[in-house]
């Protein structure tokens, strides 16, 4: 079936590969798998991209678990960058060139990308016996081993904190190996090593032992005597004498690291080699459309070679720099050729053999899709099982692959609810051993399914059209939010719906019906207690911080009902005000047209970065509000640095294309600047004009801008509040930006709203103010939320301490051997020359600038250009860097009395550090002899517990309780929130402003939400301690499990839950269950439900039905199964067990909210 023969190319001509026909994704892993026991030849496969790659190393491991899997990623940078590629990749590639000069213990199959094997590698000769093992109780002379590090890329520091650092204390050796998540630590006596144990960096304590470690070179550039002299003498034969001056060169010289360093890998080692050199003689196969990636790689090299070729305006204070020859470090297509011509070439193509051509028929099929089955609505597991007999009648071996242990745990239940015999199997061997017709259930990531001999795998998609793993997100509700920044501690003062203010005692077990039931306990006025199932946890919500002088409520008194009536029509009123109904808006508005589709494209091709989901979701959200034919008016909620920017740039490109005008407001001079330089470069051969109007123009040039804006000539102007004076008037104005909304006062927000009574408006900001937040979560503003870090952000590392000269020197020393740079913050201007004094004693080689907002303009203009060309090492500031400004080499940053900034201005400064790929430190500092406030110490422990990505949401809700939301038209500021509690009013908030914007009138019925269906089917429903331990965990759980909407995110919940914590327990199962029974029950309107061994009685809230006729006409339809009772209970009369029990009672609701649906429909 495989070619043997070897492929020589003529001359260096085109290599012509063997095409593989009948090789879909999925099944080209079995056949590699193939190959490699064919073959005794080193087995290569070349993938178009990482996650390709991935998914592949994921189904070899599934076929053929004993093959070693080797995998060679390519840097995650472009070429001729200014950063450096994330150190992590670069471990992995240097471990997998090091195994492969080591003798293969069992088969082994490389696995790299076309951008990897594009890209030539140091020679083998480099790592030839490179690797060293260190084992508990082995020996080793520390000077080998100190000798070791240097040699092959470490650095000697005080303490160990980050990738290829090593620090030597007596008989105690920290080191960072390349490769590894956590740093470890040896214990030597003499030679010997006594301990071998990894350890924490944040608190530099010992944790697990390591039974044995591999040292590996730390990177594909070593700071060696000879490399720095190599690359010394070819960078200056280059480039000439006057490039000794570039900052690359000094710092190389001084033997520091410098970011971006490894893009002149070239000039380190004497000759560079290919991948395929470390594999001579190997049999190399493509995926399908690798050449079209090749080619397009070559070509990007080439212009990014072009572009970096460009003289850079040194005079301005730009940082040169001197791109090496492409052939330093990049293939071009001629030697990509040469290098494949040393053996077979393998293409796969996933579609069958076209007759009379040449190549290999391998017989896969891309598999079949249910989707015939979905559209019309019938019952895909059903269908599903009908296609598996037919394969296993064809011969072969069914498989359902899902893309996690969680969601194939959800399937085997969907399976077996639908009487589909399915057992899991961890690898192809399991699959083949289970009985003839049971589906194999397995976890691999596939997007579609195959067919080929043997064999039929159908993927998750397949069958639900979607992965479980991901279900459509809603828009979250707003007191879900809150709910998650706080949840409830025992004692705490808790608002149910229907009784009012009560204390919560905690979670107690009681038995119901003999089974096992969670509750929450509440104690009310008199010593009453009140139990609450926890499926119906979603009638209580926290009362607030402020419990001073709150009393609580008798259980059945009436005070409550009349406080909430009260409070109900107050806010009735004001929702009313805040949001104009329907008939009141702009009926005509203009709709934009889209930007042309190539244009569009072009434009989102220059974003350098791959969109994360929540990112590509608030895109869609802006693009839909623009053509939806009202204005816009959306908060972007994102994370600092998590793109916000982005998302403005291409609303801003749309609205500038369909002819109208863009204002960006930005709260300071040098966020001005910044952006209007990210503008100019985005929007640079678009037939559109980007102008800045702020203290850092020209009163000269300012007055053009005016005009420019006044006649039209200026399609996008960026700016301070200085936008918002009166002398500025537009032509056309469609969009205005708002970047950090929290900086601007009221004054200027009604200024914005005067300009804006019909313009789109976009609001960013990670740290919302309360008002805005509560605006937005009530529905009369919308709200995107960007909560996923870009790819490859780390979580800055936060420390808490007085002001210590030791580790602050060290923290500066660290970053400046990075080759960052660092930010030192100062709340008052007259703190700044006493702190610049202490920092010239503690590290007196450090180039240190200042920036305050007393500077005139073109000096800080000039403070800031040099301190972000990397002219200096400190910056030391006011809070002016607070306001988005982006420097991704800044790393680092030191905050000078941080008791006196407010939580949403710490967490916006720590923002501004670790955005490049590093980790970010921040030390915020207060002087040793000061006590704190209780309100400082708050904040500053509410900074250290946020340590995770994507929390400035999360703290603007804390911030939110600890001052109270207040009122959204000001006048009675925080009365209601006191009668009512925080939570209970913002859902009542939200309730009015959705039944206003839906148009009905002010006194709607009684509200949906204010009735909780009671559920009692006899079984245990409850999270088992002994599944999820941690007690706010649960209840954060129990919280999110009343919250779910469908069947949909029921499933992902099971799925996360069997991801998280394990195979979920029937118990929980029963929860799950009573949560969608509980949601049937809402739809039906059915207010209580019992079930028993004898069978089912349903009561009907307010013994009313939506449909009666159809009820009626239904329960005739049944012949006798289901009774209506005088008393107007519906009962289902029949033994039965437990299971068949909560089945019976999902069917029977399940028809019940199909006749009411009849009715609404009608």
């Amino acid at each position: 079936m495989w070619p043997r023969g070897r492929r020589r190319a003529a001359g260096g001509g085109a290599v012509k590969p063997i095409p593989v026909h009948g090789a879909p994704e999925g099944f080209d892993a079995l056949l590699l798998c193939r190959r490699r026991a064919e073959t005794d030849a080193p087995v290569v496969h070349v993938c178009r991209d990482d996650a390709r790659m991935a998914r592949l190393a994921e189904a070899i491991a599934f076929f053929a678990p004993e093959v070693e899997v080797l995998r060679f990623p390519a840097w995650d940078c472009l070429p001729y960058d200014r950063v450096s590629p994330n150190p992590e990749i670069v471990a992995e590639r240097v471990a997998t060139l090091t195994r492969l000069l080591e003798p293969p213990a069992r088969p082994r199959i490389l696995l790299t990308t076309v951008n990897a094997l594009a890209q030539k590698v140091p020679p083998p000769a480099t790592f030839q016996g490179a690797t060293m093992v260190l084992r508990k109780g082995g020996r080793v002379q520390p000077e080998a081993l100190t000798a070791f590090l240097e040699a092959n890329g470490y650095h000697r520091t005080g303490t160990v904190m980050e990738h290829g650092e090593y620090a030597v204390r007596g008989g105690i050796i920290d080191l960072f190996p390349a490769g590894e998540s956590d740093p470890v630590r040896l214990d030597l006596f003499g030679d010997e090593i006594e301990d071998l144990r990894r350890f924490d960096t944040a608190t530099q304590r010992s944790g697990r032992v390591v039974p044995e470690l591999r040292l590996r070179p730390v990177g594909e550039v070593f700071l060696d005597e000879a490399s720095r002299a190599r690359f010394r003498s070819a960078y200056r034969e280059l480039f000439g004498a006057a490039a000794a001056e570039d900052p690359l060169y000094v710092s190389i010289s001084a033997g520091r690291k410098h970011p971006g360093m490894e893009h002149w890998a070239g000039l380190f080692h004497e000759h560079m080699a290919t991948l395929i050199d470390y594999v001579p003689g190997a049999s190399v196969s493509l995926d399908h459309q690798a050449e079209d990636v090749a080619t397009t790689r070559f070509e990007m090299v080439a212009d990014h070679y072009e572009a970096r070729r460009v003289p850079v305006r040194i005079a301005e204070g730009e940082v040169p720099y001197r791109p090496a020859p492409p052939a330093t470090l990049h293939l071009t297509r001629g030697d990509w050729n040469v290098m494949l011509s040393g053996g077979p070439v393998l293409q796969f193509i996933p579609f069958a053999k076209p007759d009379g051509t040449d190549g290999i028929e391998a017989g896969g099929r891309p598999g079949p899709l249910l989707t015939e089955a979905r559209t019309a609505g019938e019952n895909v597991f059903a269908a599903y099982a009908v296609m598996a007999a037919g394969q296993v009648k064809a011969g072969r071996r069914p498989l359902l692959a899902a893309w996690s242990k969680g969601s194939r745990e959800r399937l085997a239940n969907l399976l077996r609810e639908n009487g589909v015999a399915a057992a899991p199997a961890e690898d192809w061997k399991a699959a083949r051993a289970l009985p003839e017709g049971v589906v194999a259930l397995v976890v691999m990531g596939l997007e579609r399914g195959f067919v080929a001999e043997g064999i039929c795998v159908t993927a998750e998609q397949d069958i639900l059209g979607e992965r479980i793993a991901r279900p459509p997100r809603r828009r979250r509700r707003a007191d879900q939010f809150i709910a998650d920044a706080t949840e409830i501690a025992d004692g705490d003062l808790v608002v149910h719906q229907d009784h009012g203010i009560g204390r919560y005692e905690g979670l107690v077990t009681i038995e119901v019906n003999g089974a096992p039931h969670d509750c929450l306990k509440l104690t009310y006025d008199g010593g009453d207690r009140l139990f609450v199932p926890v499926e119906n946890i979603e009638i209580l919500s926290r009362f607030g911080t402020e419990t001073a002088g709150v009393a609580l409520d008798k259980l059945g008194g009436v005070s409550w009902q009349n406080r909430k009536a009260k409070a109900k029509s107050r806010i009735r009123d004001m929702a009313g005000a805040a949001t104009p109904p329907p008939a009141l808006r702009p009926l005509k508005y203009r709709t934009l047209a889209p930007p042309p589709q190539g244009l569009w494209d072009e434009f989102c091709a220059r974003f350098p970065f791959a969109e994360t989901e929540d990112q590509s979701r608030a895109i869609a959200d802006v693009l839909e509000d623009l053509s939806a034919g009202r204005p816009m008016d959306r908060l972007v909620c994102g994370d600092v640095g998590f793109g916000k920017t982005e998302i403005a740039l291409r609303a801003a490109f749309v609205v500038a294309m369909s002819g109208a005008q863009v204002a960006v407001v930005v709260p300071t001079t040098l966020l001005a600047r910044q952006h209007a330089r990210t503008f100019t470069a985005r929007f640079a051969g678009f037939p559109l004009v980007v102008a800045q109007l702020s203290r850092m123009v020209t009163a000269k040039e300012a007055a053009e801008v005016r005009d420019g804006l006044k006649d039209g000539r200026i399609n996008i102007v960026i700016g301070t509040h200085a936008l918002l004076a009166k002398g500025v008037q537009f032509a056309d104005l469609g969009l205005v930006i708002v970047d950090e909304e929290q900086h601007f006062g009221v004054r200027h927000k009604e200024a914005l709203k005067a300009l804006k009574s019909d313009v789109h408006v976009l609001t960013l900001t990670a740290t919302p103010i309360p008002r805005t937040l509560q605006l937005a979560l009530t529905g009369v503003r919308e709200m995107s939320i960007i909560a996923t870090p870009p790819v490859d952000r780390l979580a800055v590392r936060t420390f808490i301490m007085p002001w210590d000269p030791v580790v602050l020197r060290e923290a500066i020393q660290r970053e400046r051997f990075r080759g960052g740079q660092v930010f030192c913050v100062v709340p008052r201007i007259e703190d700044m020359a006493k702190v610049a004094e202490r920092l010239a004693e503690i590290v007196p080689e450090a180039r240190i600038i200042q920036a305050h907002g007393r500077l005139s303009p073109t000096e800080l203009e000039r403070v800031m250009t040099e301190f972000g060309d990397g002219r200096h090492d400190v910056l030391l500031s006011t809070n002016i860097v607070e306001s988005g400004l982006d420097m991704p080499a800044v790393n680092t940053l030191l905050i000078h009395r941080a008791d006196m900034f407010g939580l949403a201005q710490l967490y916006q400064l720590r923002g501004r550090v670790g955005r490049g790929k590093l980790r970010g430190y921040a030390y915020l500092t207060w002087p040793e002899s000061h006590r704190l406030s209780a309100a400082a110490e708050k904040r500053l422990e509410v900074m250290q517990t946020l340590d995770n990505l994507g929390a400035g949401f999360t703290l603007a809700s804390h911030d939110l309780d600890i001052r109270g939301a207040g009122n959204l038209l000001g006048e009675e500021q925080s009365g209601q929130i006191r009668e009512v509690g925080i939570e209970l009013y913002q859902q009542m908030l939200e309730e009015a402003v959705a039944d206003i914007k839906a148009g009905q009138g002010r006194e709607g019925g009684a509200s949906e939400r204010d009735w909780t269906p009671q559920i009692n089917l006899g079984l245990p429903v409850l999270i088992p301690q002994t599944y999820v331990a941690d007690l706010p965990v649960r209840l954060g759980l129990y919280r999110r499990s009343g919250a779910l909407a469908s069947d949909a995110e029921t499933d992902a919940m099971g799925a996360e839950l069997a991801d998280r914590f394990g195979p979920v327990p029937p118990e929980v199962e029963n929860l799950l269950q009573v949560v969608s029974i509980k949601r049937l029950c809402r739809e039906a309107g059915v207010e209580k439900l019992d079930a028993g061994p004898k069978g089912i009685v349903l009561s009907f809230r307010g013994n009313r039905f939506a449909n009666p006729g159809g009820l009626v006409a239904w329960v005739q339809a049944q012949k006798g199964a289901v009774k209506l009772r005088p008393d107007h209970k519906l009962a289902l009369l029949r033994e039965m067990d437990l299971a068949p029990r909560v089945k019976a009672a999902r069917d029977l609701l399940a028809a019940l909210a199909r006749v009411a649906r009849q009715a609404r429909a009608a």
